[in-house]
């Protein structure tokens, strides 16, 4: 035949038992060439190109294997523990399994040191009020640290509105900011964060939605202020937990509620300036001394 065109290169790898290269293999296939001459060493080629993805997929898994063998005593319980349940959602959709991958994620990101937890219930549900700063996922990387520290499930408040963020939210353990959600939640003895307006900077609380913290009032559950110090591009931060604020005796209804709001507010203030500043401002803050919850 006149028109056909001798691989030569190729079919001598062959015969040799050397695999194609993927360059020959796309020449061939653009130079209109009879498949006939096209070596079964071509398969070697494309099988070449999967074990390397392949060992790249190994690559990966053992980058997460060792994130998780670096992980701290309270993820890896949390593990062991979920190793042989089911793998279910709870009346909010929090997903364990995907809240514990989180935490391993998490501890990548930021190294969280918790104070106060024996402050909170063992068992009774309770609102924890936090200081949050922009671009620090205050609500997040806190309900993480305190449930480590208590092993015990903590939501927060707040799903964000677009759909694929929100479902994400709530899988790990997001609520909606409306306060019979949060009454709910508080009735069945939950654990959940409430973040006050972010603020520039992590020295002062902002203001404090005294609607959902009237949730709170009605379900007769503690309220506790929390200091939250975090950096947007450090690692370390920390989580201080304060004993309950008293509620307000005497008023019942909104005035009730905008004076614990108020309360809460000083409090946190008051927490925030006894923690002082944790960040040191050079790349010493990303040095893993404490890791998330290890107490």
């Amino acid at each position: 035949m006149a028109d056909r065109i001798e691989v030569t290169g190729p079919t001598d790898r062959s015969a040799r038992g050397e695999p194609t290269p993927l360059a020959d293999v796309v020449a061939l296939a653009g130079s209109g060439a009879d498949p006939v001459a096209v070596p079964a060493a071509t398969s070697i080629g494309i099988t070449s190109v999967a074990g390397a993805i392949s060992g790249v997929q190994r690559v990966i898994g053992s980058v997460v294997d060792s994130a998780a063998d670096a992980a701290s005593g309270g993820v890896r319980a949390a593990t062991r523990r979920l190793r042989d349940a089911p793998r279910t959602t709870d009346d909010w959709g929090r997903d364990p399994e995907l809240v514990r991958n989180a935490m391993l994620l998490a501890q990548l990101r930021w190294d969280v040191e918790t104070g106060g937890a024996e402050h909170l219930p063992r068992r009774a549900g309770a609102l924890i009020v936090v200081n949050s700063s922009r671009l620090a996922a205050t609500a997040l990387f806190t309900a993480f640290a305190i449930s480590e520290a208590v092993d015990r499930p903590v939501r927060f408040v707040g799903r964000r509105t677009t759909p694929l963020l929100s479902a994400f939210d709530q899988r790990v353990g997001g609520l909606l900011a409306h306060p019979d959600e949060l009454a709910g939640a508080l009735r069945a003895d939950e654990l959940v964060v409430l973040t006050a307006e972010p603020q520039i900077g992590t020295r002062r609380a902002g203001a404090i939605d005294h609607v959902l913290v009237g949730a709170a009032l009605a379900t007769r559950s503690r309220v506790h202020p929390a200091a939250a110090s975090s950096r947007p591009l450090a690692r370390r931060a920390r989580v201080e937990i304060g004993t309950a604020t008293r509620p307000p005796r005497v008023r019942r209804g909104p005035l009730s509620e905008l004076e614990l709001a108020d309360r809460l507010r000083d409090d946190i203030g008051d927490l925030l300036a006894e923690m002082g500043d944790i960040g040191t401002g050079t790349p010493l803050d990303w040095l893993p001394l404490s890791g998330m919850g290890a107490h």
